[in-house]
C-alpha cells in the first residue's frame, strides 16, 4: 500500500476538545472498517486550523472515499515518496 499525507482545513482544530477529537476518531475508524478494502490510518497531527493525517491505502481514490463517507474534508493529498529522519543523516537509511 501507498502512504498519503492528507491536509484537512478545520477552523479551530487546535481547540477541539478531547471528546470532539475522540468522536472524529471513532467516525474515521468506523468508516475504515466499512470500506471493505485495505486501509490504515497511521496517525494525525492537530494544529491551529488544520489536521494533517498519514493514511495507507491502495490509491488516492480510496482516501477520498474514506473522507467522503466520514464527512471529513480534504484540502490536499500527497503521496509520500520517502521518509527521512535523523537516522538518514547517520546511516543513510530511508524508509
Amino acid at each position: 500500500m501507498k502512504q498519503f499525507l492528507i491536509e484537512r482545513e478545520i477552523p479551530g482544530a487546535g481547540n477541539l476538545s478531547p471528546e470532539e477529537l475522540t468522536e472524529i476518531s471513532k467516525i474515521s475508524v468506523t468508516v475504515i472498517s466499512a470500506l471493505g478494502k485495505p486501509y490504515n490510518w497511521i496517525h494525525s497531527y492537530v494544529v491551529k486550523d488544520k489536521i494533517y493525517c498519514i493514511h495507507e491505502a491502495e490509491n488516492e481514490d480510496a482516501v477520498r472515499q474514506h473522507a467522503s463517507c466520514a464527512n471529513i474534508p480534504i484540502n490536499k493529498i500527497e503521496e509520500i515518496k520517502t521518509v527521512i529522519s535523523p537516522g538518514t543523516a547517520q546511516n543513510g537509511a530511508l524508509t
